[in-house]
């Protein structure tokens, strides 16, 4: 069983470094009088009785506003893209994400499209977001498949919690569906989703077999204004990439995904 670390660490932000800056400034200004606001705390602070000899360790009062302030940030980037029925204890970790993920792909299978489909690509969305690749959650999964730990659904049958094992097949098709929000996530003009990692999102061999299939799909939806697509035409791509295509309604259900994808990162008309 794999240890499970935090992995939401965002990268160099000048903006986030200058304000700590500027709030370490401030506060070296205000040493000296009867109190001092704590922006990021929000309460003051009492006077300290200073002499000419008191020092400050103004590095350790940057790296806790700092700290501070990055938790905020990390907070808001999680609550911009709303997932239904879930909390931030589902972005802590990449095996909290991991789970979170299927959970909802799980919801999908069993329950169909519509909102479930919405909540999955809100999770996908997020974990882009928060610099998570395709490999590193399918290892999660594998992981748990490995110690055969068994994940809690999301609903509930006559009060009772369900319960469920990892097993390697949807593995495989819940990652490929993250893979597909991902690099249809990489066809919207830039920057839709700030992703605070300079990993790529997934591996080239991915990249090179849906890129072609997500970036017709994404013409169709900002230049023509269409939401679906002759089935056809993205078997065609598949052929034309890997030598084989999928069942028509196996390309359909892809298609719908890259559709809700860019509904949900890129709305183009007004929703009802």
């Amino acid at each position: 069983m794999s240890t499970t670390v935090p992995f939401a660490r965002p990268g160099p932000c000048w903006d986030l470094k200058k304000l700590c800056e500027k709030s370490v400034s401030v506060l070296r200004c205000k040493l000296g009088c009867s109190a001092v606001y704590n922006s990021v705390e929000g309460h003051h602070l009492q006077k300290p009785h200073i002499v000419h000899s008191y020092k400050v360790n103004f590095t350790r009062v940057s790296h806790h506003l700092c700290k501070s302030l990055k938790e905020r940030t990390t907070r808001h980037r999680l609550h911009r893209f709303h997932v239904n029925a879930s909390s931030d204890d589902d972005f802590r970790s990449s095996r909290n994400i991991a789970i979170s993920l299927f959970k909802r792909y799980k919801n999908v299978i069993n329950r169909g499209g519509g909102d479930n489909l919405k909540e999955f690509i809100s999770a996908g969305v997020n974990a882009y977001a928060l610099g998570c690749t395709d490999e590193g959650l399918r290892k999660e999964l594998m992981d748990i498949e490995d110690s055969g730990l068994e994940i809690e659904g999301l609903g509930s049958c006559g009060g009772t919690s369900l319960k469920f094992k990892v097993h390697s097949f949807e593995i495989r098709e819940c990652i490929l569906w993250l893979g597909i929000v991902f690099i249809t996530i990489l066809c919207t003009p830039q920057p839709t989703v700030i992703r605070w990692s300079p990993t790529p999102p997934v591996s080239a061999d991915v990249l090179h077999q849906w890129k072609g299939f997500c970036a017709i799909i994404a013409d169709a939806y900002y230049v023509k204004g269409m939401a679906w697509l002759p089935v056809k035409i993205l078997q065609l791509e598949q052929m034309a990439v890997t030598g084989t295509s999928e069942k028509p309604s196996v390309v359909a259900s892809r298609m719908q995904l890259v559709f809700s994808t860019l509904e949900e990162v890129s709305p183009q008309w007004p929703r009802v």
